[in-house]
């Protein structure tokens, strides 16, 4: 599997290739970084990316498997989680044509 691009890397590329400088296209994921953070709350949407959502997970009950309880059911409360839903065109265009991925959902 190929390694991943490090941020300086992303950073070079995107500004080699809309012709700005490595510090403005670092200041611009910044600002992008501190906007997503704020506006989670609501749902924050990257064009032609995703949108990223705060989604409450319902309380439930886990039956313990392992260790001196197994067998004991557990209950688990509610929590708040942060979910990344990708966009149809970022799904086909990574996985191509007509897949839809079961992680996407």
């Amino acid at each position: 599997m190929a390694k991943s691009m490090t941020k300086s890397q992303i950073a070079a590329k995107l500004a080699e290739e809309i012709g700005v400088t490595r510090k403005q296209v670092n200041q611009f994921f910044e600002a992008l970084s501190k906007l997503a953070y704020k506006e989670a709350q609501n749902q924050f949407v990257i064009p032609g990316l995703g949108k990223m959502l705060l989604v409450t997970r319902a309380a439930r009950d886990v039956k313990i498997s392992v260790g001196p309880k197994k067998g004991q059911i557990k209950r688990v409360p509610e929590k708040k989680v942060l979910k990344f839903r990708f966009a149809k065109a970022a799904r086909e265009a990574v996985l191509g044509g007509s897949q839809v991925s079961v992680a996407s959902r």
